[in-house]
C-alpha cells in the first residue's frame, strides 16, 4: 500500500510489496519520528539570542516566534488530530516528516519575524500531524501493555524537547550558527523518511466509507466518554501547567539562565535550558508507584519552580541546576500517572482523537502564559517577570496537588 493510496483512503493492493518491519522496528520508528521532528521544533531555544541580534527582535518577538508554533500545533491537533486513526499511522507520519523538512529549511533562511513566525508554524503542524499517530501506533503496537506504550510516548517526547536545545547549543558553534543545525536536522529527517516510506503500512484503525472518505476527515467536536472526563481534566490541568514551564524554558530562559551562571556559553545555556525536560524525560524509566504519587509528585514541581525563580535573585547556579532537575522529575512523573489514567479509559477506537486533544491543552500552556511572561518582561525586566512566573507556577501545582490528593482520598 502506497503513502498516496492511503492519503486517498484507498483500500490496500493485494500482494504489494514493501518492508514488513517487526514489531520492535516498528516502535523504534515511531519513537524516532515524533523525537526527530520534537529536536527539531527546540533547536532555536540556545540560537534566540543570535537571531534577535541578527533579526532585531525583542523579547516579546521571542515569545510570538515560540509561541506560532504552539498556536499551529494546537490548531492542527483540533482539526486533524483524528486523521490518522482514518489514513494510517504511517501516512500521518510520512505527512510530518515533509511538513518537517520544509519548516525547519524556511526558518533556517528566514530574515524577518513574519519568516521565522511560518517557520515555526510548520514545525509545530509536523509536531501535531505526529503526535496523535504516533502515540496511537505505540498502543497498538503493545497492546498487551498500555503503561509502556504511554511511557514511550512520553519518553520520546520530552526526550526530543530536551534534547533539542543541547544539541542546538552544540551545533551552533558550527559556522553558520543559525542556519547549519537545521540544515543537519533536516539530513536527519530525510534519513528516517526513507524507512517510514519503505515500510509496509498496516490498515487504518476506522476505515472510511467509500461515499464519505473525505468527509470523515473534516473537524470534529471533542468529546470524551463519562468515566474518563475526571482522568482526562486532571491530564490536560497537569499538562497545562508543565508546558507553562516547559515553555518558558525553551524560550526566555535562555537570558534569564546567562544571568544566574554568568556565562553566554550556547552550548552550556542549551544543556540548562533542557535540564528539566531532560529529567522529565528520564523519569518515565522509573517505576513509582503508589496512591499518592501524584499529588506528592505536584507539589515537588510547585516547590521546585519557586526555586528556580529564586535562584537569580541568590545568585546560586547550583540551586537552579537542582530545581530544575527535581521540577523536571515531578513534572514527569506525575504527568505520566495522570496520562496513563486517560489513556487506559479511552476506547481504541477514539484513542489518536482524545489524546490529541489532551495535547491540545497541554500545549496551549506553551502560548498562552509565555505570552503573558513576555509581555511582562518588556514591563518589568526579566527577573522580576521570572519570579512572578515561577510563584504563579508553584501556586497552581500546589492546587492541583490538593485536588489529586483529594480525588484519591475520595477513591
Amino acid at each position: 500500500m502506497t503513502v498516496l493510496s492511503e492519503l486517498r483512503m484507498r483500500p490496500a493492493t493485494a500482494g504489494r510489496g514493501g518492508w514488513d518491519a517487526s514489531t520492535t522496528a516498528r516502535l523504534v520508528l515511531a519513537g524516532v519520528v515524533i523525537f526527530t521532528l520534537l529536536v527539531g521544533a527546540n533547536l532555536a531555544t540556545p540560537l534566540y539570542p543570535l537571531l534577535q541580534a541578527r533579526l532585531g527582535m525583542s523579547s516579546l518577538d521571542v515569545t510570538v516566534a515560540f509561541s506560532s508554533y504552539v498556536l499551529a500545533l494546537v490548531g492542527v491537533l483540533m482539526v486533524a488530530g483524528h486523521w490518522s486513526d482514518y489514513i494510517g499511522r504511517r501516512a500521518a507520519l510520512v505527512l510530518a516528516v515533509l511538513v518537517g523538512l520544509a519548516g525547519g529549511m524556511i526558518f533556517a533562511g528566514a530574515h524577518s519575524l513574519v519568516e521565522l513566525c511560518l517557520g515555526r508554524a510548520l514545525q509545530g503542524v509536523a509536531v501535531a500531524l505526529a503526535t496523535g499517530a504516533s502515540s496511537a501506533a505505540l498502543r497498538e503496537l503493545l497492546p498487551q501493555r498500555p503503561d509502556w506504550a504511554s511511557r514511550f510516548t512520553l519518553l520520546s517526547s520530552a526526550g526530543g524537547v530536551a534534547a533539542g536545545p543541547a544539541i542546538g547549543g552544540m551545533l551552533s558553534l558550527l559556522p553558520d550558527p543559525t542556519r547549519t543545525p537545521y540544515y543537519i536536522h533536516s539530513a536527519v529527517l530525510l534519513a528516517a523518511l526513507v524507512p517510514l516510506w519503505m515500510l509496509k503500512a498496516r490498515p487504518a484503525i476506522a476505515p472510511a466509507p467509500a461515499t464519505k472518505a473525505f468527509k470523515v476527515l473534516a473537524p470534529r467536536k471533542p468529546s470524551v466518554s463519562r468515566d474518563a472526563r475526571g482522568a482526562f481534566w486532571m491530564a490536560a490541568s497537569t499538562g497545562f501547567l508543565s508546558f507553562a514551564v516547559f515553555g518558558f524554558c525553551l524560550s526566555l530562559a535562555p537570558g534569564y539562565f546567562a544571568v544566574v551562571v554568568h556565562a553566554d556559553s550556547r552550548p552550556l545555556i542549551g544543556v540548562l535550558a533542557g535540564v528539566t525536560l531532560g529529567s522529565s524525560a528520564l523519569s518515565q524509566l522509573l517505576g513509582v508507584r503508589g496512591r499518592l504519587v501524584v499529588p506528592v509528585s505536584l507539589l515537588v514541581l510547585g516547590v521546585s519552580v519557586v526555586l528556580v525563580g529564586a535562584a537569580a535573585a541568590w545568585s546560586s547556579p547550583w540551586l537552579l541546576v537542582l530545581a530544575s532537575i527535581t521540577a523536571g522529575m515531578g513534572q514527569g512523573i506525575a504527568f505520566r500517572q495522570v496520562f496513563n489514567e486517560v489513556a487506559g479509559k479511552v476506547e481504541a477506537a477514539r484513542h489518536a482523537q482524545v489524546i490529541s486533544t489532551v495535547y491540545v491543552i497541554t500545549y496551549l500552556g506553551s502560548a498562552v502564559p509565555v505570552i503573558g511572561l513576555g509581555l511582562a518582561v518588556s514591563a518589568v525586566g526579566l527577573q522580576a517577570a521570572v519570579v512572578g512566573f515561577t510563584v504563579l507556577c508553584g501556586a497552581a501545582a500546589l492546587l492541583l496537588a490538593a485536588v489529586s490528593f483529594r480525588q484519591t482520598a475520595r477513591a
